[in-house]
């Protein structure tokens, strides 16, 4: 937990830039187009607003304008680069032209799907109008393509204007027309019914939350669920057939409920404090008996089980002796306090690792050892679940290993299989919380291990596939905000320890999803609410990044309230955010209960 990091490195943005290309395929064509093709983009001008197009950020603005009345205006946000698309009928084995113009910098115009290879086409940087255009030839069996452009993440806004796809007609339809008649039905704390009109010519239906594809049906009614309570979300329905989407209907909004039992299965209440109790180790905070753990803790997490070895998987939990540690409780008398607790509705888990507790599982034998060596801890003192706190090199990525959904490296995939097995173990009930640095999850925005850009520390983001593997048995993550370096949020611009910025930026990134490495096809998706809680040093003893109650309270504020924010702006209100975790209960008893008072203070 006291491990300072390195500073963070941001890429060149031209070096993003051309990367992003080079998975294009850019190609170019040396065919004309012939005498009989027609432009077949819909509403390439924009006059009819968006209609024809599917836009994550969009909108229709009457100046600037290339011609014509109106313009397309998209502003990249966070994880969304502002794609706007259509999908056009074409014949198979024909030559086809794309252009458009547009300005902004960082501009892309491209057709995906055609049946060759794919193009793409872009300015770095385009102060007034220009055109782009680039070719393609449909593959033998192609009917459909879809065009589109985008913008670049942290850029600005772009517009674009007179976009034109010439070349043969295909012999099918155009999209649907939007459905209407959207409207939300019940409601409860994780889910919202949906239904609307049927449209004319539809096949289906795509159905977006918060501008995010998140379900495809063939009827007219659907329930999204898996949200988190006491959150508002906003959903649009678009119509699809075989020539592809139509745009998006209007907007509906509605907030789920509370949550339906003190939190949900983990049996946390909606907001909970969460501490390390240094219960195997005696430092300048001085030694706390569990007993005397007021009841404002929800969570304590046992610091720390360690390993025999790096690489064994033996993981021992060894308790202060009196010689370390005057006052220790007996072994008697920490289980009675560890039943007390329970007993009282706390959740008491061992905690794996720390500063000076590295566990690598490099084998599949190491991997058994460690589930059958916790499983023993657990059982011996009754604990309610393990708490992941891996640092130093316990995690780190081979350099081919870029797909954070599907990890290759053996330690990141034996940790998967030995949480997943002890999960399984002890049920549902079974608490599962992981407390990573920022280095190895929020930077894993600029890097990814050691195969995207090059040259950086494999740990960077090494997190993130053992996070998303495990998002449905994660109890709670709770990211150490605290002796880190600047680290870029979705804004892309740098922020520092000391302030609730830094607290309001990394946790936006984990409620919002973020591209990983700035890959846009490679998006890490967002944590529910209830999901996290936000760690901090409980005292400038505790460690580098300790803010004042005051900066505390802004946090809170911002992120569950939208008010008190700063210079950051968040992507979302989550008046569900878990709570605060902090290193740690010794500490904050040394500093006069500061860290506890500020918590009860702000959720009563």
């Amino acid at each position: 937990m006291d491990r300072p990091r390195p500073l963070a490195r941001r890429p060149l943005v031209a070096l993003l830039a051309a990367t992003a290309l080079a998975a294009t395929g850019m190609t170019a064509l040396s065919s004309p187009a012939g005498a009989a093709d027609a432009d077949l983009a819909r509403n390439g001008g924009f006059e009819a607003g968006l209609d024809g197009w599917s836009c994550t950020a969009g909108t229709t603005v009457n100046s600037p304008v290339h011609s014509g009345g109106s313009a397309l205006k998209a502003t990249p946000a966070g994880a969304d680069n502002a794609r706007c698309s259509q999908t056009v009928t074409v014949k198979p084995d024909s030559s086809y032209t794309l252009s458009g113009q547009v300005r902004g910098s960082y501009v892309h115009l491209g057709a995906s799907g055609t049946g060759t290879t794919d193009v793409s086409t872009w300015t770095q940087s385009a102060p007034d109008w220009q055109q782009l255009t680039t070719t393609f030839r449909t593959g033998p069996s192609t009917t459909r393509v879809t065009i589109h452009t985008h913008g670049w993440y942290g850029t600005g806004a772009y517009h674009a204007d007179d976009i034109t796809l010439v070349g043969p007609g295909g012999e099918s339809g155009r999209p649907p027309a939007p459905p209407t008649g959207l409207r939300a039905g019940t409601v409860t704390s994780t889910s919202v019914a949906l239904s609307w009109s049927p449209a004319a010519d539809a096949t289906g239906y795509a159905v977006y939350r918060d501008g995010t594809k998140v379900a495809g049906v063939s009827g007219t009614s659907t329930t999204v669920s898996g949200l988190s309570p006491r959150t508002a979300y906003a959903f649009q329905v678009a119509a699809v057939n075989d020539a592809g989407e139509s745009a998006r209907s209007a907007t509906v909004t509605a907030t789920t409920g509370e949550p339906d039992s003190g939190g949900g299965p983990s049996g946390l209440p909606p907001h909970a404090l969460v501490g390390y109790l240094h219960a195997s180790f005696a430092n300048g905070s001085g030694y706390t008996r569990l007993a005397d753990v007021p009841d404002s803790w929800d969570v304590i997490d046992l610091a720390f089980g360690e390993p025999t070895t790096v690489t064994s998987g033996d993981i021992r939990f060894d308790r202060c002796p009196a010689s370390e540690c005057p006052g220790v409780e007996s072994d008697a008398e920490f289980k009675a306090a560890i039943e007390a607790k329970q007993a009282a509705g706390k959740k008491v888990l061992i905690s794996i690792g720390g500063q000076n507790g590295q566990v690598r599982l490099t084998t599949t034998a190491a991997r058994d050892m460690f589930v059958t060596s916790v499983s023993k801890i657990i059982d011996e003192y009754g604990l309610d679940g393990l708490d992941i706190d891996f640092e130093g090199h316990s995690l780190s990525l081979n350099a081919d290993d870029t797909d954070f959904k599907n990890p290759r490296t053996p330690v990141i995939v034996n940790l998967i299989s030995a949480l997943k097995t002890l999960k399984a173990r002890y049920g549902d009930d079974f608490v599962l919380t992981m407390a990573p640095e920022t280095f190895f999850v929020q930077l894993g925005y600029q890097y990814y291990g050691t195969g995207k850009w090059g040259g950086q520390d494999p740990r960077a983001g090494a997190y993130l596939p053992v996070i998303h593997a495990l998002r449905d048995d994660l109890t709670l993550l709770h990211v150490q905000d605290y002796n880190s370096g600047p680290i870029m949020g979705l804004d892309d611009q740098y922020h520092s320890m000391g302030g609730a910025d830094f607290h309001i930026a990394m946790t936006d990134m984990l409620l919002t999803g973020f591209p990983v490495a700035g890959d846009a096809n490679n998006v890490f998706p967002p944590l529910r609410a209830d999901q996290v809680a936000i760690g901090m040093p409980a005292t400038a003893n505790a460690g580098n990044g300790h803010v004042s109650p005051a900066e505390v309270t802004r946090t809170l504020d911002c992120l569950t309230k939208r008010t008190n924010c700063g210079s950051y702006a968040t992507h979302g209100t989550w008046p569900a955010l878990r709570g605060l975790m902090t290193w740690s209960v010794n500490w904050d008893r040394f500093g006069g209960w500061e860290f506890q008072r500020t918590f009860d203070a702000y959720f009563g």
